[in-house]
């Protein structure tokens, strides 16, 4: 399977046939300034990737709690995960 990769330029332009690409199983790679920035995948690909990190996910806080290592509250992993996208909220 064959990546292809555009400018946003192009993305913008032709964005119907990247997502029929995608459907077809060919992910476009979206740049900007030449740095690759996004991508248009097959959904089936883009699920697999959340339910592999959130398999990955599972394991590290399970290896966590086996060691008894720290816990937090969720008040305190949401504002971790929110200053994490948010770099002005730190």
């Amino acid at each position: 399977m064959a990546e292809d990769t555009v400018s946003m330029r192009e993305a913008r332009a032709h964005l119907a046939e990247h997502i029929n690409r995608a459907e077809q199983g060919t992910p476009t790679v979206i740049t900007r300034n030449g740095a690759p920035v996004a991508a248009v995948v097959p959904i089936a690909d883009f699920e697999a990737l959340e339910e592999a990190a959130d398999v990955m996910l599972a394991r590290e806080a399970e290896a966590i709690l086996a060691e008894d290592g720290p816990t937090v509250t969720m008040a305190e992993l949401l504002a971790d995960l929110f200053s994490e996208h948010n770099p002005e909220a730190a």
